[in-house]
């Protein structure tokens, strides 16, 4: 690569796909990189298996390039959907392809926890939420099914270079707010189309103010306002985290003074308050205290934006300072993954949440994309901790979802409802 960051500066994105694409790209260019990895779920791979094979091939390029993920279906997906799994399991099989199957979890998830995702890689997935990995301080995308055929065929997929918009933080989260709800503010500023096809880049002070699962909130609802990518910089909180789960090898990537930055967003995080996002649209937020009192049927904790153990620990705190949950309220339990459903059951966390009645569910996407899990009964009012509440999301087109923070939530499940 020609010229230096004095003369030629660059954004983390830039920065990130040149080196994917062993190549010096710049924001509107054309780059054909090579993905670290690439992810499938079972709702992505059967499809793109088909278009495999209609260019010829059974077989993959690079088996170790991939990872299959049984997360989206269940057991009470119906015995089409299982079918599908069962393609791709074979498939993974034939091709020695590490398959994550049902109940190890999400895919974005292990993807994060395994060490997959880490600084200087562009990690692509088959599913929206992908962006997650942007945390990380690698370039984390979602990609269709007939992209990541293209991967499977020669190991390679091309990316328009995006834009950059720069999320300049300020100042700490007072307690009560949490990083769900700078997710949804940005939502609320920006609109659901507000950063399409560029890169959020995450910066300023606040930064260092927010822990890992904070980052990886962010980064997984980038997508949501139609971002292509949620990065965040490589510093001492994402380091000392890449230590514990036991990662050495990866190259920090960091944007140069004077990079060509489309917008500066600057958010206070020590101004903000709770927020809740109205049926049916990610970006209808409104301060959730200004709503309001609104009974609600279910509260759902989990998947790939609320399933961590810091979301269970402060959802179990307030339901148990409480000593009930409203008798109301289904509250719906679905860890992000093992390791996190391991922990809970080890810490007696699981068993808590049981007897205060709520209902836990083998790890995975559950109920978020209406595919497996508890899905909601007709006209039932949802407080959930995803990241979607579109008409129908569920399951059910005639459920009303709210988008809140896990200790929303809680709160909600206590109260029988939010607002005023």
């Amino acid at each position: 690569m020609k010229g230096t960051a004095l003369d030629n500066p660059k954004t983390i994105a830039e920065k990130l796909l040149s080196r994917a694409a062993d190549a010096n790209v710049r924001a509107g260019d054309i780059a054909v990189c090579r993905p670290s990895y690439a992810m499938g779920t079972d709702g992505s791979i059967p499809m793109a298996i088909d278009y495999l094979a209609g260019m010829g091939r059974t077989r993959v390029a690079d088996a170790g390039q991939l990872l299959f993920a049984m997360d989206h279906y269940g057991i009470s997906s119906g015995p089409n959907a299982l079918a599908l799994q069962a393609k791709a399991r074979k498939f993974a099989h034939e091709n020695d392809i590490q398959l994550f199957d049902v109940g190890d979890g999400i895919g974005h998830q292990l993807l994060i926890e395994k060490g997959i995702a880490a600084p200087g890689r562009l990690v692509v997935g088959a599913d929206s939420h992908a962006t997650s990995y942007g945390a990380l301080n690698c370039f984390g995308t979602g990609i269709g099914s007939s992209d990541l055929a293209g991967v499977m065929f020669c190991g390679q997929m091309w990316l328009e270079v995006p834009r950059t918009i720069r999320v300049h933080l300020l100042g700490r989260l007072p307690e009560g707010v949490s990083a769900k709800d700078i997710a949804l503010v940005l939502a609320r500023r920006m609109g659901a189309d507000g950063a399409n096809y560029m890169a959020l880049e995450f910066a300023g002070p606040g930064v260092a103010t927010l822990d890992m699962d904070d980052r990886i909130v962010l980064s997984n609802m980038a997508v949501e306002i139609g971002a292509k990518a949620g990065i965040f910089p490589c510093d001492s909180v994402l380091e000392d985290w890449l230590q514990r789960v036991g990662v050495g090898d990866y190259t920090p990537i960091a944007a140069d003074e004077g990079a060509q930055i489309e917008q500066v967003v600057e958010v206070d995080l020590s101004a903000l308050r709770p927020q809740i996002a109205l049926p049916h649209r990610v970006d209808n937020v409104t301060d959730l205290e200004a709503q309001p009192f609104t009974p609600v049927d279910v509260v759902y904790l989990g998947t790939c934006t609320g399933g961590r153990m810091r979301d269970y620990h402060e959802a179990l705190e307030v339901i148990t300072r409480a000593g009930r949950i409203s008798d109301e309220v289904q509250v719906v339990v679905t860890p992000a993954s093992g390791q996190i459903y391991t922990e809970m059951q080890s810490t007696g966390m699981l068993g808590r949440f049981r007897a205060l009645g709520a209902q836990v569910e083998l790890p995975g996407c559950g109920a978020c994309c209406g595919t497996c899990g508890t899905i909601p009964a007709n006209g039932q009012k949802i407080i959930s901790s995803a990241n979607r509440n579109f008409r129908g999301r569920m399951g059910n087109a005639t459920a009303e979802i709210y988008l809140a923070s896990s200790l929303s939530c809680a709160h909600a499940a206590v109260r029988g409802g939010f607002g005023q």
